[in-house]
């Protein structure tokens, strides 16, 4: 299982919104256990789907210009992110299938 790689205020622009296929970024903060519940199954999908999606981690509280742009207003956020754009988000702790249920259609389009 690979461990999600951590983008902050200043990668987010090169490792996201740059990136040549779809990045699910998790918007956490260390203190939060849902979130890190979540982390598994996200490093999960991480390994599974590797070359056909990135997934990232973004702490909120030490990076709060991406936080603010996107208006994460609750831990945990996933957002979904495809050729620089938002194009899916999910809020709260889903299961993989959940997770992947959303994020699927977006792979090989």
């Amino acid at each position: 299982m690979a461990d999600l790689v951590a983008v902050t205020d200043n990668s987010f622009d090169a490792e996201v919104l740059k990136c040549d296929i779809p990045v699910l970024t998790e918007f956490l903060a260390k203190w939060a256990a849902p979130g890190q519940a979540l982390a598994a199954q996200l490093a999960e999908i991480a390994t599974e789907y590797e070359g056909r999606l990135k997934v990232v981690k973004l702490d909120i509280e030490a990076n709060p210009m991406v936080t603010s742009s996107y208006n994460v207003l609750n831990i945990p956020t996933l957002i979904l992110f495809k050729y620089g754009q938002e194009v899916g988000r999910i809020t709260g702790v889903m299961s993989k299938a959940e997770v992947l249920e959303s994020v699927l259609p977006f792979l090989d389009e």
